[in-house]
């Protein structure tokens, strides 16, 4: 791959698709887990599915409609959008899935695990697309991660 090839993949495909995968996997923590201390595993469980789904429609849009690309050299507008929300969607959906374990606590434990999973996984990605050394992707990805997360814990526990 040419030096501008790899420039276009990279602000075409994996800029969309890892802001994408950061946000749903962030911004949905706070929603998830408040919803699984206050409620049920099935509240935490639907409440992650309409998150990671309103989230990846709002990220399309805003990423579709930010930038046309003629300007930036950033490609298509639908491309970039419907990456973007792909991306947001599997990010904020993943971590929901353990919420279909019905005991509480189990739930909670296997979502923590998922979370780190995809943190670290999203640390590599960064490393390898966009060469950030790997302990600087790692801290900063968990500590956006334990911030949003500890926003919903202390939220679910404090109601």
């Amino acid at each position: 791959m040419t030096p501008d090839q790899r420039k276009t993949f990279l602000l075409q495909k994996v800029q969309p698709g890892l802001i994408g995968l950061i946000d749903g996997t962030i911004s949905t923590l706070a929603p998830i887990f408040a919803a699984a201390y206050l409620a049920s595993t099935h509240a935490a469980l639907l409440v992650g599915l309409a998150s990671a789904l309103g989230a990846a429609i709002s990220m399309g849009l805003s990423e579709g409609l930010s930038d046309d690309g003629t300007l930036t050299g950033r490609g298509s507008s639908l491309q970039r959008g419907l990456i973007t929300g792909g991306a947001t969607f599997i990010g904020g959906t993943v971590h929901s899935l353990p919420f279909l374990i019905n005991n509480r606590a189990t739930a909670l434990t296997v979502a923590y695990c998922v979370v780190a999973c995809e943190l670290v996984a999203i640390a590599f990605i960064r490393k390898r697309f966009l060469q950030v050394s790997l302990p600087q992707s790692l801290v900063q990805v968990t500590l956006g991660g334990i911030l949003v997360a500890g926003v919903g814990v202390g939220i679910g526990q404090g109601g």
